[in-house]
């Protein structure tokens, strides 16, 4: 499990080769949580939504372009630092390069008998309760809210019913520091201080999947620190069985520390090494078809209040027979990658190249398949009629108001925290230096070819102990040591890498007990640092 990626595939794919040569250790499978960025080529550096200085090519396009193949299946989620015009494509999932698979706004597969969930984005209650209306070229509004979780995605995981083994999200579950050791949490990231006391950072979306889906594991990533958790669920009767979740948050990729993790989990060994569709997943996809929405208007799902027909979309077994007989009882996921852009050419840069709305043949596939809506064909048909009315750009400047403020509907949330509003010095910040970025320019610096040192950042592989329980927070509260049992601070010592402690950078070094304020001049475009928390 790694956490967020930034587009160094080379890095990460290589350590994973480093740990295979020296401890014979081989995962089967990579997950990543977010803020991947695979990023083709220079238009889709234009839809990410960072500081000019941080869009850099990085890696992904060589996998993308088949110069390079992933050396084992990774399957990812988006976070909020991702080619929102390359993931956008795939709306339902599907393969960006060989061997590698985006899970989709929300989705679930399985791998080895192993059921795997996820969510992409993070949370904004005002973009909440919208549709999926942006599309490329975005504005300085939609290629942030282009990333922010939508309730019909929360609305069709609520409608799982089987056990699922592992979700993925990339902005903590709201609550969850209060099952670990928040003391620890507190004194690596002090700045967390007042989110947590308010219990206002992470997602409280999130926060309703985990309880209603009680996932054996929990993967999450964004904030860049390492933290575990173990949380008891609540029966609802006598007769359930308990229910706990092992939370995991991961640190960003090399060179910062705990960016990977290695777990051992259950699984069939006869099973095939194919990523293969969830039957009940696609059943649930296909009974909440209706509800999809391309505007940007506020609507709300369908509950039991009195108001709505129906508001149960679970999946029959019924349902689930018939996607089965639909697909021969076959759920492989077929690896019908195809290339939908240009790949980046060093050697030809293309700096001025713009980003287009384009239907992937992957979904257009899926959709027929099992007869869904293109989110994307209906954008592109309802942009095409909203102009021959001209309506369209006006939707456009009352979208800008909404996501900046304007008066609507109050959320079924009432904060609109996903990260932390006090400034963290480890996360992508507004630019220091210079006065409004221009999103029709971008910095198009590949990152040289050095190989990494390995002697500095292998000891940020870990290897994760038979049970990540923790004990409750009470008990975590009273000993900052006592989380080192469990593999978050240290290594287990029986399966230790040798671990070397990095020396952190910055922060209170030099008795400087302060935080560096950052300069807002470019706040015309990145808003506010805490609207995106600008990881």
């Amino acid at each position: 499990v790694a956490g967020c990626c930034h587009g160094a595939l080379d890095k990460m794919y290589e350590t994973l080769e480093l740990l295979q040569r020296r401890h014979n250790v081989r995962p089967d499978l990579l997950l990543c949580c977010g803020d991947f960025q695979a990023v083709r080529n220079e238009a889709d550096l234009r839809c990410m939504a960072v500081p000019a200085k941080y869009r850099h090519m990085q890696t992904f396009y060589r996998y993308y372009s088949g110069e390079k193949k992933a050396p084992v299946l990774t399957v990812f989620i988006g976070g909020n630092h991702e080619a929102s015009n390359h993931l956008q494509e795939l709306p339902y999932g599907g393969w960006v390069a060989p061997n590698i698979y985006y899970l989709g706004y929300a989705g679930v597969v399985r791998f080895r008998g192993v059921r795997i969930g996820g969510i992409s984005g993070i949370f904004k209650s005002h973009d909440y309760r919208k549709g999926h209306f942006e599309c490329p070229p975005y504005n300085q509004q939609t290629i942030r809210s282009a990333y922010h979780v939508r309730n019909i995605e929360v609305f069709k995981l609520k409608q799982l019913k089987r056990p699922i083994d592992i979700f993925m999200s990339h902005d903590w579950p709201r609550s969850i520091y209060h099952y670990g050791n928040k003391k620890q949490l507190l004194k690596m990231k002090s700045f967390f201080r007042q989110e947590v006391e308010s219990n206002t950072l992470g997602s409280p979306a999130a926060s309703e999947l985990l309880q209603h889906l009680k996932p054996t594991y929990w993967f999450s990533a964004h904030l860049h620190v390492k933290f575990a958790a173990f949380m008891q669920h609540q029966t609802n009767s006598k007769e359930e069985l308990p229910k706990a979740t092992k939370f995991l948050a991961l640190d960003k990729c090399l060179p910062h520390r705990d960016f990977l993790q290695i777990i051992d989990i259950e699984h069939d060994p006869s099973a095939g090494d194919s990523l293969e569709y969830d039957a009940e997943w696609i059943a649930v996809l296909k009974a909440t078809n209706s509800l999809a929405n391309v505007t940007q208007s506020s609507w709300n799902m369908p509950e039991n209040n009195g108001l709505h027909a129906k508001w149960d979309y679970s999946a029959t077994e019924e349902a689930i027979k018939e996607v089965l007989e639909e697909l021969n009882h076959n759920l492989k996921i077929p690896c019908n990658f195809t290339l939908t852009a240009a790949c980046y050419d060093p050697s030809k840069p293309q700096k001025h190249v713009e980003p287009v709305h384009t239907i992937n043949p992957q979904t257009t596939e899926f959709c027929a398949q099992f007869g869904l809506t293109d989110i994307n064909d209906r954008i592109q048909q309802a942009k095409e009629e909203g102009s021959a009315r001209g309506e369209y750009e006006e939707e456009e400047e009352e979208e800008e108001m909404d996501s900046t403020g304007s008066a609507e509907e109050p959320s079924e949330y009432n904060t609109d925290n996903s990260g932390l509003s006090s400034i963290n010095p480890d996360e992508i910040m507004l630019d220091e230096e210079g006065g409004d970025e221009d999103l029709s320019t971008c910095s198009v610096d590949p990152s040289p070819d050095h190989p990494p040192d390995f002697s500095a950042s292998f000891s940020d592989i870990r290897i994760m102990p038979d049970s990540m329980a923790v004990s409750s927070d009470d008990a975590m509260d009273s000993t900052n040591e006592e989380l080192d049992k469990y593999g978050v601070s240290k290594q287990v010592e029986e399966k230790s890498l040798n671990e070397r402690p990095l020396k952190r950078i910055g922060g209170n070094e030099n008795g400087n007990g302060g935080i560096k304020k950052i300069k807002r001049r470019n706040q015309a475009i990145y808003a506010a640092e805490d609207e995106d928390k600008t990881e």
